[in-house]
């Protein structure tokens, strides 16, 4: 079963950028997958950032995070990444990776019981 390895979250001040990973092991075409970033502020549910196309042609970003974010991802290394920049407080949340049935506006995660650990982002003001 695959299994996905989030990376790079961390403390900054607001205005500042962090570029986040998430490693694919144990499936052998991750090219195959649409993907996305979700993230979960304290006390509130799992929402959707960013999703991008298995081929990588095509994405998608919630309004939030529209001209700030960008996503990307390299299939030969089985990883996608996000660049946050101009990060604000209310970025601040545990940021998860999953595959995606399709991405678009409604994006949702094919297996909603399995994530990865995830990784911490905090922004200060």
């Amino acid at each position: 079963q695959a299994r996905v390895e989030e990376s790079g979250g961390g403390m900054v001040e607001a205005g500042g950028s962090l570029r986040l990973a998430c490693t694919v092991d144990g499936e052998a075409n991750v090219g195959r997958y649409n993907m996305a970033w979700f993230a979960q502020a304290p006390g509130k549910e799992r929402e959707g950032v960013s999703c991008i196309a298995y081929w990588g042609g095509s994405t998608y970003y919630d309004d939030s995070v529209k001209g700030r974010f960008s996503i990307s991802r390299d299939n030969e290394k089985k990883t996608l990444y996000l660049q946050m920049n101009s990060l604000k407080p209310e970025d601040t949340a545990m940021y998860y990776c999953a595959a995606v049935s399709s991405c678009g506006p409604s994006f949702s995660p094919l297996n909603p019981n399995s994530w990865g650990q995830g990784t911490q982002v905090t922004v200060s003001s």
